[in-house]
């Protein structure tokens, strides 16, 4: 494939109204203080007393702008990722500013107004944080091309495509409108696949492809495979990371319908809770199952994707019972709409 087609995720500034990142900055501009007021103090009792010092200071000044950020954080988004890193080091550095001002005023202290050595500190702090972030997202963007390279091998697997095809060509004569839905679904299949899928897509769609999936995989298993959705309270404006969903119900299939003797049912519930969104996949399980090898390459990719597109915002739980395995997703709720 060539390497354009596989483009790295896109540079772009963190969330700073995701709760994950604001733990991150806070703890890491602390961390930075800590070694200044380590480097300068010769004795235990002045480095503590510097280091309250200074984050008397510096936390106030932090939690201030983080505000600021959350705040204009759309906006923000929108611009060139230069222009963003230029517009965050501003705010950073004149919301310092002013809280020093402001602070040298009520304590009148002039030496708690700000300096040229202190600006160049927040903008030296804010350029190692904006750093961190882009390292992080350099880090975990192979995630997105191996999720994509991964669901085009799954499409294109000869087991799928083979008694896909068969099951249509079965079809053909007896009930064609059946048959075209079926090629539909498997060009559609093809066609996400082979998509960008770096920017979150609306929840809606991820269903509406999965139904596509699991209707291709009915035609071949016919009543071996059962499938129950629980989406009513599904708000279907949510926006969550593309090709999600339907490697997880490929598992289920795979792992929990194909190895059993039985028919087996595959259960999906999903619903928003308390600002967050939660995905639960069921399905059987065989303690002796042959396919379960395979399972955690999905899973951690896709654990990947939610901590590049959402911190620690977001998270993936499995958990194993007697006959059944469970999957269960939960992420912020943020729709297409307001963003």
């Amino acid at each position: 494939m060539p390497k354009s087609e596989v483009s790295d995720y896109p540079d772009h500034l963190p969330d700073f109204c995701n709760l994950g990142v604001m733990l991150r900055i806070l703890l890491g501009v602390e961390a930075m203080v800590g070694l200044a007021v380590w480097l300068q103090a010769a004795y235990l009792t002045e480095m503590w007393r510097l280091f309250l010092a200074y984050s008397m200071v510096v936390q106030p000044t932090l939690l201030l702008t983080l505000f600021l950020l959350c705040v204009v954080s759309r906006p923000l988004s929108r611009l060139p990722y230069p222009a963003g890193v230029a517009t965050t080091v501003a705010v950073a550095t004149i919301t310092t500013g002013l809280v020093m001002t402001g602070m040298s005023h009520v304590f009148s202290d002039r030496r708690m107004a700000m300096s040229m050595r202190e600006m160049l500190n927040v903008i030296g702090v804010s350029a190692i944080v904006l750093s961190y972030f882009h390292l992080r997202g350099r880090v975990l963007s192979p995630a997105l091309t191996e999720a994509r390279l991964h669901a085009l091998q799954a499409r294109i697997r000869p087991h799928f495509l083979f008694n896909s095809l068969n099951a249509v060509l079965s079809l053909v004569r007896a009930e064609p409108r059946r048959a075209e839905r079926a090629l539909e679904n498997l060009a559609d299949l093809f066609r996400v696949a082979m998509a960008d899928n770096r920017n979150l897509g609306a929840l809606g769609d991820e269903v509406e492809l999965c139904r596509r999936y699991l209707e291709l995989e009915a035609l071949r298993l016919g009543d071996r495979l059962r499938v129950v959705w629980h989406i009513d309270k599904m708000p279907a404006d949510v926006l969550v990371p593309p090709l999600m969903m339907q490697p997880l119900l490929e598992n289920a299939v795979y792992h929990g319908i194909e190895p059993a003797t039985q028919p087996g049912e595959i259960t999906i519930n999903i619903y928003q809770s308390n600002g967050q969104l939660h995905i639960i996949i069921r399905n059987p399980y065989q303690l002796d199952g042959r396919h379960h090898g395979g399972n955690k390459m999905a899973l951690n990719n896709i654990r990947h994707r939610l901590n590049l597109h959402f911190d620690a915002e977001a998270s993936l739980r499995t958990q194993i019972g007697e006959h059944y395995f469970q999957v269960h997703i939960s992420l912020p709720c943020r729709s297409v709409s307001h963003g």
